[in-house]
C-alpha cells in the first residue's frame, strides 16, 4: 500500500528539516575569523617597535594561539556522512539536497584552509573559496584588480569635492548605539528584538552577530558611516540572518559557507547603493582592499601593505587593521587571506544578476536573495521551493528590493546603458566637459 500524498510530503519536508539540523550542527563549532585573528598581543608588539617589526606569526603561532576547540577530522568525517545521508535520503539530482551537499564540501574546504594556517596552502584554499583580485567575470572580462584600478582615479578626479558635514566624524561609538538602536527598532518587529552594543574585540567598525550588532569601542564616526552601519550590518546582514532562522524546514539557511559570503556582502553593497548611503570614502575603502589583496598575491609583504594604507591617509591604527585583515590566516610574507575581495566581487555578481532577471521575466527571484544565507547559484531551486512552502518567503526585505516595480525600470535603463560606448560619448561631451 501507498503512503497517502500528504504523507510523503510531510515525510519529504521532515527529511530536509532533519538533514538541514546536521548541517547546522556540525558546522556550529566552526568559527573563522577566531581561528585567525593575531589578537592586541600582536599589535601591541608592532606599535612598540615603531612599525618595523612584527613577532613570529607562523604555523606555530596560530596553533598556540588560536587553537581550534574541535577535532577537524571529526568534524570532517560528520559532513561526509550527511552528504552520503543526503544521497540515500533525498536522491542524487534533488536541488536542496544539492544546496545541502555543496555547503556541506564549502565546510569541508574551510576546515582544511584553518589547519592549513600559517602555510601556502592557507592562501591556495582562500582563493578557491573567496576568489583572487585576478579572476575574470566572464571571457575577455576586467577582473576586480581592474576595477579597483578605474575607481580609484575615477575617486581621484572628484578628490574632496563631494564633502559636506555629514562626513564629518563627530560621533562617538556610544552615540552610534543609541542611534542605530532607535532606528533598528522601528525596522524589525518587536519579535525580533536587536541589541546594538559596544565591543573592543573585533577588527571591523561594526559588525553584525545572530541578533545583535556590535560597534567598534572608542571611535568616531560619521553621519554617512552610521548610516552605511544601518543598511549593511542591520538591514541586510541581521535581516537575512533573521529570514533565515524564521525557516522551518530549511534551517541551513540561518548559516552561511564561503560561497554565501560573496553573495551577502555584495547584496549588502548593493543595498548601500540602492538607498544612496554609501559614498566616496566607503568606496574608496573597498577598493583599497581589492589593490591590498593584488598587492600581496603579486609579493607584497605585511609592511608593504601597511605602508600603502598610510600612503592612502589613514591612520596608524586604521591602516595596520587594515593590513591585518588582508594577513591573519597567513604570515607577514605570505600570500593573503582573499575575503576582502567578497564584497565588490558580490556586487558585480548580483547587480548584473538582476539586470538579467528583469530582462528574462526572472524579476520575482530578486527578493529571494534576502531569504538567508544564500547564493547566487541556488535562486533557481529557492524559487521552487517557496511554492513548495519549503522555504519560506523572506520577511524583512528592504523597500528598494520589494517594490519590483521601480527595481524593474532602474534595470531596463541599465541594460540599455551598457550598450553605450563611453569612449565615443567622451569625445561627443568634450566640451561639456572642460574645466
Amino acid at each position: 500500500m501507498t503512503k497517502a500524498n500528504g504523507d510523503i510530503v510531510g515525510e519529504y519536508q521532515q527529511v530536509i528539516r532533519e538533514l538541514s539540523e546536521r548541517i547546522v550542527a556540525a558546522q556550529r563549532p566552526i568559527r573563522i575569523l577566531d581561528a585567525l585573528k593575531w589578537g592586541p598581543q600582536v599589535q601591541d608588539y608592532f606599535f612598540k617597535h615603531k612599525c618595523k617589526k612584527l613577532p613570529a606569526i607562523d604555523r606555530d603561532f596560530y596553533q598556540k594561539n588560536n587553537p581550534l576547540s574541535f577535532d577537524p577530522k571529526k568534524v570532517i568525517e560528520e559532513f561526509h556522512e550527511i552528504d552520503r545521508s543526503i544521497r540515500r535520503r533525498l536522491g542524487q539530482y534533488s536541488g536542496v539536497g544539492g544546496i545541502m551537499q555543496r555547503m556541506g564540501y564549502e565546510y569541508c574546504r574551510v576546515i582544511d584552509m584553518l589547519e592549513a594556517r600559517g602555510t601556502p596552502r592557507f592562501t591556495e584554499i582562500s582563493q578557491e573559496l573567496y576568489g583572487s583580485s585576478e579572476d575574470a567575470f566572464h571571457v575577455g572580462a576586467p577582473t576586480l584588480k581592474d576595477l579597483a584600478a578605474l575607481v580609484s582615479e575615477t575617486l581621484a578626479n572628484i578628490k574632496d569635492q563631494v564633502l559636506t558635514q555629514d562626513d564629518e566624524k563627530i560621533y562617538t561609538s556610544e552615540d552610534v548605539v543609541t542611534i542605530l538602536s532607535e532606528r533598528l527598532k522601528n525596522y524589525f518587529s518587536e519579535d525580533d528584538a536587536i541589541r546594538v552594543q559596544l565591543s573592543d574585540g573585533i577588527i571591523a567598525d561594526a559588525a553584525a552577530g545572530a541578533d545583535k550588532l556590535k560597534i567598534h569601542e572608542g571611535l568616531k564616526f560619521s553621519a554617512r558611516e552610521i548610516r552605511t552601519f544601518e543598511i549593511h550590518e542591520g538591514w541586510v546582514h541581521l535581516g537575512t540572518t533573521l529570514n533565515g532562522l524564521a525557516q522551518p524546514i530549511c534551517t541551513f539557511l540561518s548559516k552561511g559557507p564561503p560561497s554565501s559570503t560573496v553573495t551577502q556582502e555584495g547584496l549588502a553593497i548593493i543595498t548601500e547603493i540602492f538607498t544612496f548611503s554609501s559614498f566616496p570614502g566607503r568606496v574608496r575603502r573597498l577598493t583599497n582592499r581589492i589593490n591590498a589583496v593584488n598587492m600581496v598575491e603579486d609579493g607584497a609583504n605585511f609592511f608593504d601593505v601597511y605602508h600603502f594604507f598610510r600612503d592612502q591617509g589613514m591612520e596608524e591604527n586604521d591602516s595596520y587593521q587594515s593590513a591585518v585583515r588582508v594577513f591573519r590566516g597567513s604570515t607577514p610574507e605570505g600570500g593573503p587571506y582573499t575575503k576582502d575581495l567578497s564584497y565588490s566581487k558580490g556586487f558585480i555578481l548580483i547587480y548584473n544578476y538582476m539586470r538579467l532577471a528583469v530582462q528574462r521575466g526572472l524579476v520575482k527571484r530578486i527578493p529571494l536573495l534576502f531569504v538567508g544565507k544564500t547564493t547566487l547559484d541556488d535562486l533557481h531551486v529557492l524559487a521552487d521551493l517557496v511554492e513548495e512552502n519549503i522555504v519560506v518567503a523572506p520577511k524583512y526585505v528592504p523597500p528598494q528590493f520589494s517594490d519590483l516595480s521601480a527595481i524593474s525600470a532602474w534595470m531596463v535603463y541599465s541594460l540599455f546603458f551598457n550598450r553605450l560606448d563611453m569612449g565615443r560619448m567622451a569625445l561627443d561631451f568634450k566640451g561639456m566637459l572642460q574645466e
